[in-house]
């Protein structure tokens, strides 16, 4: 027998862990793997380069978090209820809500719930939500899921997505522009690598701007009894943030003392040094004194002979 459509009776069934998706786990490995090869190829490099979290962070779940804790319903149909942290962790791709009773074992269960909606292009989220309800899923992770789909009246759904896809986009484009950025810093070309240093900079603030937007938005209330939970930005957010402005910060510097102390940068990088070897290796094949002292005058022999025919 079913209910709704085809849905299945909230009926107790095995759980799973959230299992990250396998395409990810290979853009993840292929870009450190590319990032690695850089730092130990490159000439002079390891141990002057920015870290990298614009990688990392395309795949983290809080750039927006909430936590809140309620007594509310467990199951749908159910007057039972249960005292659980909702946790709420919203990332690039997709929204991950946790579930976890104050204590984990109540009314004979274990309450201990990570669910992950993704949004990422040619993924359905409401295909996932579907799912979600046939396996019988607790009401207060549904509850907060529904929040996000296609059919909400609260609308984000279409905000977090679009604006989630570009911050993504702008970040790869910000994680190139630190390679590169690498490899201008390990040649006699600085002021190019605190450019692109730069550039790295503005494309993770650009990112921060694009995930921004969703906050145009109004979010609607998500309530349980007297108690709301409400977003704030993450860790994620802040790091990004953090590491646009460090950035920044660098670029500026290096500029700065491209044109005003060209030598104390050059030295801070070890390439005065050498220059010194290599104008040291220049003298030795141009400037032998011996053949100096042993040069004498085309002119001194110089004797004009006239034959006669």
């Amino acid at each position: 027998m079913t209910l709704f459509d085809g849905v299945y009776p909230f009926y107790p069934q095995p759980r799973k862990a959230y299992a990250f998706d396998v395409s990810s786990i290979i853009v993840i490995a292929l870009f450190l793997s590319l990032g690695l090869s850089f730092l130990l190829i490159l000439p002079g490099i390891r141990g002057r380069a920015v870290s990298a979290p614009a990688a990392t962070v395309q795949f983290t779940g809080d750039w927006e978090t909430g936590q809140v804790t309620a007594n509310t319903s467990y199951k749908s149909f159910s007057r039972t209820m249960v005292n659980v942290d909702i946790g709420l962790h919203i990332g690039l791709g997709g929204v991950n809500v946790t579930l976890i009773g104050n204590p984990v074992n109540q009314i004979n269960e274990t309450i201990n719930y990570n669910e992950h909606f993704a949004w990422r292009f040619g993924v359905n989220y409401d295909q996932i939500y579907k799912e979600g309800l046939a396996k019988g899923l607790p009401s207060p992770i549904l509850y907060v899921a529904e929040k996000f789909s296609q059919q909400s009246p609260c609308g984000v759904y279409s905000q977090y997505r679009i604006s989630g896809h570009y911050a993504s986009a702008t970040l790869w484009v910000a994680f190139c522009a630190w390679l590169i950025s690498n490899m201008l810093f390990s040649m006699p070309v600085l002021v190019y690598g605190g450019y692109m240093i730069l550039v790295t900079g503005a494309f993770m603030i650009f990112s921060l701007l694009s995930f921004s937007t969703v906050r145009n938005s109004p979010m609607c209330a998500i309530q349980f009894g007297p108690a709301s939970l409400q977003i704030v930005y993450g860790a994620s957010f802040w790091l990004t943030l953090a590491t646009g402005l460090l950035c920044f910060l660098i670029g500026v510097v290096v500029v700065a003392l491209h044109y005003l102390r060209p030598k104390a940068l050059k030295a801070f990088f070890d390439l005065s040094e050498d220059k010194e070897e290599g104008d040291a290796m220049l003298g030795e094949a141009y400037g032998n004194p011996h053949f100096q002292a042993n040069k004498k005058n085309p002119y001194d022999n110089f004797a004009m002979t006239i034959e006669a025919v």
